[in-house]
């Protein structure tokens, strides 16, 4: 896996965001775990580093979340990103001792989410509460905790790399080691693509199909990975897309060894919204087929917060037609910023005459209410010009994430911001 972390090489007045990322999901149980290591980087400001951390239990309903924010980063050596101090942790990145650590700044705050957050709130809170219930092991009953997320714990912090991901976050602990040798997959066919100005969000999955191992200490339970598949991701850009969904797909009941992972975008040139674009792969049979692409006919979408279905031509004539759900009250929310923008609305970039433009005031122009479901459904039906169609299914496997505009998804945001 060749990753090049790009925030260490972003000029002081240049505003970016950049993300390392990670989905691992259980066999046999619809738990999975959501980890982000991410930078947000105002112009003319250092930029901050993140911590999120996020466990799905669709048998609980609402995910534990939690987010930790410092001004310390840097690159790590033998690894791609480190937020905080040193985390030493069972299962650490092997060779990583520290990296050149990028200038501070004002560090920001992050909570935990309880029951209590506020559908569509998009203030940052300097504390919160956590989601804690649960039946595995070491329960203590759970329950609901106050925290000054602000200052955090000396300890908060992590690291992410090729072969192991660690970190702190408030409550949340977690070693892992990840396997695969399943090579990076780069969504954007042309290489081109990922020097141009557009699209403005770029992204790869440095391992679009591995296995992770080790565990995650919650405030009520200790979750144990034997093999649990899922995935890494690594996006970077000045701007989200106007609309976005990812999709990924891995453990599927008639092949254990398919994946999907397809990224979808419309974005606005010169104020008006591109039809969707759609870039990515589909694996069978140990074959990685394209999705998508520049110049693709034939992408369809009927998406919502909640479901959404899509047809993906592919390579040689291949068409996968694709259907995902999320289980009741089982996805996570939260808001994001363009740290190109200063958020002050003075480059609205809501299109004239879209569904979502009256909805959105112009100071938020530059945020996006996202939400994730890293434990649904999805059903696939493959079908290869003039071979036999194929159909695919895995009941929890699935991440589904759509970035909109609307405010009235019905997914409670986390009482934490971007950045």
């Amino acid at each position: 896996m060749t990753v090049e972390p790009v925030f260490a090489h972003t000029p002081i007045e240049k505003g970016m965001y950049e993300s390392f990322y990670l989905r691992a999901v259980s066999p046999q149980e619809p738990v999975g775990v959501w980890l982000r290591y991410t930078v947000h980087k105002r112009p003319d400001r250092p930029p901050q580093g993140s911590l999120w951390c996020t466990v799905f239990d669709a048998r609980l309903g609402a995910p534990f979340m939690h987010k930790h924010t410092t001004p310390e980063l840097a690159v790590p050596a033998g690894g791609w990103i480190q937020i905080g101090p040193n985390v030493e942790a069972a299962g650490a990145l092997a060779g990583v001792t520290g990296g050149e650590q990028s200038s501070g700044g004002e560090q920001s705050s992050g909570s935990q989410q309880g029951s209590g957050s506020q559908q569509g709130s998009g203030s940052e809170q300097s504390s919160g509460s956590q989601q804690g219930s649960g039946d595995e092991q070491d329960s203590d009953g759970g329950g609901v905790e106050q925290k000054d997320a602000v200052a955090g714990r000396a300890s908060d912090g992590g690291r992410l790399g090729p072969t192991a991901a660690d970190g702190r976050c408030g409550p949340a602990r977690w070693s892992l080691l990840i396997s695969g040798a399943e090579p990076e997959l780069r969504h954007l066919k042309q290489s081109w693509l990922y020097r141009a100005p557009l699209p403005r969000t770029k992204l790869t999955s440095p391992a679009p199909a591995a296995s992770f191992d080790g565990t995650i200490d919650l405030p009520d339970r200790t979750i144990e990975l034997r093999g649990w598949r899922g995935m890494v991701g690594h996006n970077w850009g000045a701007e989200h897309a106007e609309r976005w969904i990812w999709l990924h797909g891995i453990d599927f009941a008639e092949d254990g060894a398919a994946w999907l992972d397809v990224a979808l975008g419309r974005v606005l040139i010169a104020g008006r919204l591109t039809p969707w674009m759609a870039s990515g792969a589909i694996s069978l049979d140990g074959r990685r087929l394209r999705l998508g692409g520049l110049g693709a006919r034939g992408v369809r979408v009927a998406e919502s917060a909640a479901r959404c279905s899509l047809t993906l031509p592919g390579e040689g004539g291949l068409l996968v037609e694709a259907h995902v759900d999320n289980p009741p009250g089982a996805a996570a929310g939260w808001r994001y910023a363009d740290p190109g923008r200063h958020g002050d609305g003075s480059k609205s970039d809501v299109p004239a005459g879209e569904p979502s433009a009256g909805s959105v005031p112009a100071e938020r122009a530059g945020e996006h209410d996202v939400v994730n479901c890293s434990v649904a459904s999805l059903s696939l039906n493959v079908r290869p010009r003039g071979g036999a169609a194929r159909t695919l299914h895995t009941a929890h496997g699935a991440a589904y994430e759509l970035g909109m505009r609307e405010r009235d998804h019905g997914v409670p945001l986390a009482p934490f911001g971007d950045g």
